[in-house]
């Protein structure tokens, strides 16, 4: 998908909008860094996304100034990038370079990067807040302090350090949580590539199968589609594996009789799927699996269902984890009455998550979950993960024999509407004919 200056132009203006409405001041995005992964390679690069969300900028180093105010005949978007280097770009690929930045990013001006911590000096200088994320690293946050802490012994000459530092996120992350159309647009093209991802994995999980061969099926479908891969580590779990929240591929085998979770999602110019589907090794669920299956079955359709304008990420929660005990309890792996183990804890044994996360271009994507200390109304536009599961562990001394070791989690990508939600990955089988049909060898 080519870039599109308009798009983030657009977005610029909105974020200098919003920054008014806070004090003005002016934004500091730094960009993200290379980092090694062993003595002479890199891992491959990712830009920071609230730096690409501004700029659309994929090279490393430097960083991006917006200013909500600038000054008559000043810039009001400046980037510092790495210089044109013919030495360099014949091992590591063409810079954009100050050229660039202003011919094809859209930059007011721009610097390269040995001017960086000189020119900030200068551009610091300003009223109203500096919008800078503390923590986003060491080196950075030693920079703005050294910054800061020279304006503030200039202030007798007419320096001016900035009167307060505020999370830039109060305005992006904001921003990203409500997602526009090319937004949309990239979700349901990861979506597409993830689809394609998991019907490989339930084809190719066989008996005799690894967890590595059948994470190898599902991350080549993303990048034959058109993916970066994956966003973000792919869980391929058999076996007593599927009670692992987080388990990474190994080299388990997947056995008969066995089920294996897939927490897949590929990623499309920045935005991630993040789906979820529990299958039979064998082709077919044993009695106790189906049961587990479909009680958490039946709290993704309930949890689906919940979502739509006015409604909280809270309220789908508590509605899911209800569902969930009374059916614990009806299994017998839960005892007396549901209400009481909601409250006394009892139902983290099998199920101990939330149902469900913002998503967009980070997997566990950014926006406030409480305003004013309740849970957020959700609103068209926003994006969230339904997943709810049952976990019984191998060695879970109450559960019977048949039901130790599974773990079931079934997840979906949904888009709130105007007047309810749209599932976006309703097209991966999840109904159990339609995973045992899909998985047929």
């Amino acid at each position: 998908m080519p870039y599109d200056p308009k798009l983030f132009a657009r977005r610029r203006a909105d974020i200098a909008e919003r920054m008014r409405a806070h004090g003005g001041g002016v934004m500091l995005l730094p960009a993200a860094e290379e980092k090694a992964r062993n003595a002479d390679n890199d891992y491959v690069f990712r830009q920071d996304s609230d730096y690409f969300y501004v700029t659309g900028f994929e090279e490393p180093q430097g960083a991006a100034l917006l200013f909500a105010d600038p000054a008559p005949g000043k810039p009001a978007f400046l980037m510092f990038v790495r210089p044109r280097d013919r030495d360099k770009e014949i091992w590591t690929g063409k810079r954009a370079g100050v050229e660039g930045a202003k011919a094809v990013y859209g930059a007011d001006d721009a610097f390269p990067l040995p001017e960086m911590e000189g020119k900030l000096l200068e551009l610091l200088d300003h009223p109203g807040p500096l919008w800078y994320r503390v923590g986003c690293g060491a080196e950075w946050d030693a920079r703005v302090a050294r910054i800061l802490n020279t304006l503030r012994s200039r202030v007798r000459t007419g320096a001016r350090a900035p009167d307060a530092i505020v999370d830039p996120g109060r305005v992006l992350h904001e921003m990203r949580l409500v997602k526009g159309p090319a937004e949309l647009d990239r979700l349901r093209r990861a979506v597409e590539i993830t689809a394609e991802a998991h019907l490989a994995a339930m084809r190719d999980g066989r008996p005799g199968a690894r967890e590595y061969q059948v994470q190898s099926e599902i991350e080549y479908a993303f990048r034959r589609r058109g993916g970066a891969g994956p966003g973000y580590g792919t869980i391929v779990a058999a076996g007593a594996n599927s009670t692992v929240l987080h388990y990474r591929a190994g080299d388990a085998v997947l056995h008969e009789g066995d089920v294996c979770l897939v927490d897949a999602g590929g990623e499309y110019r920045y935005y991630t799927a993040d789906v979820t589907r529990t299958f039979p090794v064998s082709g077919t669920f044993t009695p106790a699996q189906r049961l587990l299956y479909d009680l958490c079955l039946s709290a993704n359709l309930l949890g689906i269902e919940e979502v739509r304008p006015g409604a909280t990420m809270d309220g789908i929660h508590d509605k899911v984890v209800r569902h969930l005990a009374e059916g614990l309890v009806r299994l017998g792996l839960l005892e007396g009455n549901a209400e009481e183990r909601i409250a006394d804890g009892s139902i983290k044994r099998y199920y101990m998550h939330r149902t469900g996360h913002w998503l967009g271009m980070d997997v566990h994507d950014v926006g406030a979950y409480y305003l004013d200390g309740k849970s957020r109304p959700l609103v068209p536009g926003m994006v969230l993960t339904v997943e709810p599961g049952i976990y019984v562990a191998a060695d879970e001394a109450k559960a019977p024999p048949e039901m130790r070791g599974v773990g079931i989690r079934i997840e979906d990508d949904v888009l709130v509407t105007e007047d309810g939600c749209e599932n976006l990955t309703w097209m991966i089988p999840k109904e159990p004919a339609d995973l045992e049909a899909a998985c047929a060898r």
